[in-house]
């Protein structure tokens, strides 16, 4: 009977652990409701993990992004721009620099708590589209070092061609953010001009990203440094002329 009241609850199934088995009386019932009975080997404790563990995954919030998700210097950095700016070139020249490509084209981001996880289609995994060229396999061709099958997204670099009407971050003092699956990322827009190394500043924005999540802010420092510097020997603020005289001595 009180199995009975059990299953009379709105269930997807029944699932039995530590290779426990139902008596015949309550498997007829079961069967009577069309409820689906499983056995496991393992403990109640390990499957409750496991099983909480997979439905977290498979009903996570997700997302499908255009862009390419490297691991730079142990940094997720999303690219990310316009169709033909050179989002996968960028990307290969980071791989050929020693860095690890995660997704190109097609980039899945998974919410996990407050984490963007990011990683590439079944079809796609590692093969990347370079125009002019066609596709290639990044990993046949750098190896297994060169790729990972998912990484975190920790910032997002927006490949932009430059625009002199647009304002860009240039002391750092303004922060930019996306929403990406409901949390704040990071954003950096990176403006695309002949003879830029956009591969370099990559590296550097993920290098500014580490020294920053270890408590140091280039910014912050210039700005104390630039206060100390308009105060005169007495401790009081200068005036504008009196600054440029003492810049000048």
């Amino acid at each position: 009977e009180a199995f009975r009241r059990l299953i009379s609850h709105a269930m997807p199934c029944i699932v039995l652990t530590a290779d426990n088995t139902l008596p015949d009386e309550q498997m007829a019932q079961a069967q009577a409701r069309g409820l689906p009975v499983f056995r496991t080997p393992i403990s109640t404790t390990r499957f409750m993990t496991k099983a909480t563990n997979f439905l977290e995954d498979q009903f996570a919030k997700q997302v499908s992004l255009h862009g390419s998700l490297v691991d730079v210097y142990g940094v997720g950095v999303l690219l990310q721009g316009k169709a033909g700016i050179g989002k996968s070139e960028v990307a290969l020249d980071l791989v050929e620099r020693g860095h690890r490509l995660v997704a190109d084209d097609v980039v899945v981001a998974t919410r996990k708590h407050d984490v963007v996880m990011g990683a590439g289609t079944d079809l796609v995994q590692h093969f990347m589209e370079i125009r002019g060229l066609g596709l290639i396999d990044v990993r046949a061709m750098f190896g297994i070092r060169a790729i990972r099958f998912q990484k975190r997204i920790e910032l997002i670099v927006n490949l932009q061609l430059w625009d002199p009407d647009q304002d860009y971050t240039r002391v750092d003092m303004i922060e930019e953010y996306k929403d990406v699956v409901g949390v704040d990322l990071p954003l950096v827009r990176l403006p695309v001009t002949p003879g830029k190394n956009i591969t370099v500043i990559c590296e550097v924005i993920a290098m500014n990203y580490l020294l920053r999540h270890y408590g140091y802010n280039p910014a912050d420092v210039f700005a104390k440094r630039l206060r100390k510097k308009m105060k005169g020997p007495k401790g009081h603020t200068l005036r504008a002329t009196e600054y440029f005289e003492q810049d000048v001595e």
